[in-house]
């Protein structure tokens, strides 16, 4: 997420409060700004391939991204999902190998 867009979110967000809530936001909302501080990123997806199929994410065109109780699973396609709703465990496992060697 890009600062402004985040910056913008929490104006909005703190604007349903007090003024005195957006008066104590705006130090915060003007270090997002000028790039002090950053909203936390997430770590990049770990594989560049399918983790059920093995082909590349984006040799069938924009790979199919799920959440899957909390863990962000990208697919080279929407056939892959329904093989790994059949058996989420043995697809993780693959995941989880490839964010320990990172």
């Amino acid at each position: 997420m890009s600062k402004i867009p985040f910056a913008i979110k929490l104006l909005t967000h703190t604007y349903h409060y007090s003024m005195k809530t957006n008066l104590a936001t705006l130090p915060l909302l003007a270090l997002l700004l000028l790039g002090a501080v950053s909203p936390v990123h997430a770590a990049p997806y770990p594989l560049t391939t399918c983790v059920v199929s093995g082909e590349k994410l984006d040799e069938m065109g924009k790979p199919v991204v799920i959440n899957y109780q909390g863990t962000e699973v990208h697919f080279c396609c929407q056939s892959c999902v329904k093989k790994f709703n059949a058996d989420p465990a043995k697809y993780l496992a693959k995941l989880k190998v490839a964010q320990a060697t990172r």
